[in-house]
């Protein structure tokens, strides 16, 4: 059976209104508003790792030196261990992620403090282990005071020099708010090229009275208005940046377009005002654009469970299949022989990026009743559902076939609800935020079920349930849910 559909590109009535892109994950994998333009290449990773590399490598020296000078420290076990603890510390802070104009001064009193907590462990190993060896309160000082200082003059160093190149070749930026602040932001970063960002375009949101109600754009960056300006201001220059002068999550609209830069790989920043309220800071204290106060938003990932969580379904579903097998074989005998052959119903269904797979099911309607592989297992009972289909929803087994697409990775014991294509394309045409649901394989069950938010219930509110799911996604998360979905099924089946 196959899966594969062909997607027409989308008529420009089913786009959201024209200040806002179509969300990049809505049913596919982040492709732009039609199949033939593309974003650019992803940057994140390599623009990170030029940041990251010296700050890394300058720490590690100015750790390895102190190492040296410190009487008793210069082994190679205990400058190891010192290394590795400052690289843990540094990176917990976030000292790894600066801003676009990161300073020494700003970051001392986080890397003192660290360097003080390092030392500290050191001088205390080396007490336990070797007690002739205990480092004294002056020289532990000393440590302290020398790490901190080639700390910073290393860090100094390639400031200094990440500056410089910034201001040889700044990347092409987005500044997304309205005039007058966003005008202001963008002539800041045009008359500032060391904090490495060139805008090339203001993405002003639409009022409601549409673009043709905003005021005249006076100089400055050309304003984007519409998907299809931002998508070619995006590919014709590379885009890398973009800088909301209002919280991003201040609408539906404002946040699929924060979603839409994040899928495109770009660094998110905060300025104005609402960085002081929005988001957290991933580097020691909030940096500067010229009097705009700025925060990077940490817009990595969520975890999405990851090997844990597909153990915890390898876990479970595995056992789980070998022991029902007795009761499908059952149940695929009794449907055979009551309502003829036909026993699995095979449904096309979204799964996780958008990719489509086939959901299994035992079927509850006879074949003659059934309206090809479409026909839900659970519809309601309109006089054509056989008797063992009947029996079937009552005892509640229908779904156990859903397991082996558990084992195939095409599905989770817990995550979002799977949709079929055509309701997914429905749903995110009236909601641009409910495509982000896909950013996780579907579940048996999930959190939005469990609280009563099923087939029927409004979309809003299932797709903020699972977006809260997978934002806030734990282990014990999933079996307090598995828990919960489990607990009914047990009163029901005793009643």
């Amino acid at each position: 059976m196959t899966t594969e559909r062909a997607d027409a590109p989308p008529a420009a009535g089913a786009l959201p209104p024209p200040a806002l892109p179509r969300p990049a994950a809505a049913v596919r994998q982040p492709r732009g508003p039609g199949r033939a333009t593309l974003p650019p290449p992803r940057p994140g990773r390599g623009a990170r790792r030029r940041t990251v590399a010296p700050l890394l490598a300058a720490d590690c020296l100015a750790t390895t030196g102190t190492a040296l000078l410190v009487p008793g420290t210069g082994t190679a076990p205990a400058a190891t261990a010192a290394v590795l603890l400052v690289l843990l510390l540094h990176a917990r802070a976030g000292l790894y992620r600066p801003g676009p104009a990161p300073r020494v001064p700003t970051d001392l009193p986080a890397l003192l403090g660290r360097s003080a907590v390092c030392w500290c462990a050191v001088a205390a190993v080396l007490a336990a282990l070797h007690p002739g060896r205990a480092l004294p309160p002056a020289v532990l000082a000393g440590a302290v005071a020398a790490h901190t200082l080639l700390v910073c003059a290393g860090r100094a160093t390639v400031h200094r020099a990440r500056r410089n190149a910034a201001r040889r070749g700044p990347r092409a930026a987005l500044v997304v708010g309205t005039d007058p602040a966003a005008r202001r932001l963008a002539a800041v970063l045009h008359a500032h090229p060391e904090y490495g960002m060139r805008p090339v375009g203001i993405v002003t949101p639409a009022p409601p009275g549409g673009p043709d109600a905003l005021p005249p754009a006076r100089g400055g960056p050309p304003r984007l208005t519409t998907a299809q300006d931002i998508t070619r201001a995006v590919i014709r220059h590379t885009v890398r940046d973009a800088v909301f002068t209002l919280p991003p999550y201040a609408d539906p609209h404002t946040t699929a377009l924060l979603r839409r830069f994040i899928d495109q790989g770009s660094a998110i920043w905060l300025a104005g005002p609402a960085a002081a309220r929005e988001g957290r800071a991933p580097y020691a204290g909030t940096d500067r654009l010229g009097g705009f106060p700025c925060r990077r938003l940490d817009t990595s990932p969520p975890r999405h469970g990851g090997p844990a969580k597909r153990a915890l379904d390898l876990a479970l579903a595995g056992p789980a299949l070998v022991l029902a097998a007795p009761l499908l074989l059952g149940w695929a005998l009794a449907l055979r022989l009551a309502d003829g052959p036909g026993v699995l119903v095979r449904e096309e269904r979204t799964g996780r990026g958008g990719r489509p797979f086939t959901l299994l099911t035992l079927r509850t309607l006879p074949p003659r009743g059934a309206h090809g592989a479409a026909t839900p297992s659970g519809a309601a009972d309109d006089g054509r559902t056989g008797r063992a289909g009947r029996l079937l929803r009552r005892a509640a087994p229908a779904g156990l076939p859903r397991l082996w697409n558990v084992l195939r990775g095409e599905m989770s014991l817990v995550g979002p609800c799977p949709e079929r294509p055509a309701a997914v394309e429905r749903h995110t045409r009236a909601h641009p935020e409910y495509g982000t649901r896909h950013r996780m394989r579907p579940g048996l069950t999930g959190l939005a079920q469990v609280h009563g938010f099923g087939g029927g219930t409004a979309v809003e509110d299932r797709a903020r349930l699972d977006d809260l799911y997978i934002d806030s996604w734990s282990l014990w998360q999933d079996v307090r849910i598995l828990l919960r979905a489990a607990v009914p099924r047990a009163r029901r089946g005793r009643g």
